[in-house]
């Protein structure tokens, strides 16, 4: 993306990608709402098993975002989506390609719902990327790793475009925590109101 540099790139652009600050006071209904429409518009009667991969490390502040999702997903109601990728079980750069098999061999054609970490320009730090398709990790700190997911949300965390590794290891751990906080809840907000669309569709088709 033209004067974006970020950990990880976007693979296929769309016009329903959105952008949101995480400090926004109506940020967690913006994005869970868009996202519980990615949900029923890609995956038509959630037929196919809605399957959440966290990205990142624990072991570096910045790239810390998605095993941090995945963590706080993981720790939700009853009610949510498949979690990879967390604090205790990360994936990253390592495993991603031997985790991303595993999970595919695993759940029948799943709908993967990746999140990574980004950085970019100074102006966007905070904001959270919601959009369908897939991302790249790693692209941003040349590490060809493989594309992931159906809908992605990314974090832009810090600033890119020099000494990345610095960057992401000096990156505010409070920052990357309130992101997750944000993310996390938007998933699983989203994920409900998509369950309960699709109970209101087949309840609407009973005689």
């Amino acid at each position: 993306m033209s004067g974006f540099n970020s950990k990880s790139l976007f693979i296929k652009e769309d016009s329903q990608k959105i952008y949101c600050h995480y400090l926004e006071p109506t940020a967690v209904q913006k994005l869970s709402s868009r996202f519980t429409h990615l949900l029923l518009t890609i995956n038509p009667g959630l037929i196919r098993p809605v399957v959440v991969v966290g990205i990142g490390t624990d072991r570096c502040t910045g790239d810390c975002l998605g095993p941090l999702v995945g963590t706080k997903l993981s720790e939700m109601g009853d009610v949510k989506p498949i979690v990879y990728g967390t604090l205790d079980d990360p994936i990253h750069a390592n495993n991603l390609k031997k985790k991303i098999e595993h999970i595919k061999n695993k759940h029948f054609k799943p709908l993967i719902v990746a999140v990574d970490a980004s950085l970019g320009r100074t102006s966007s730090i905070g904001k959270i990327t919601l959009a369908p398709g897939s991302l790249k990790p790693g692209a941003g700190v040349n590490k060809e790793l493989p594309e992931v997911g159906d809908i992605h949300f990314t974090g832009i965390i810090n600033v890119g475009g020099f000494m990345e590794y610095f960057v992401l290891q000096n990156t505010r751990l409070s920052l990357v925590m309130k992101m997750a906080q944000k993310i996390s809840l938007s998933i699983y907000y989203g994920y409900k109101k998509a369950l309960s669309c699709q109970g209101d569709s087949q309840r609407d088709l009973l005689p």
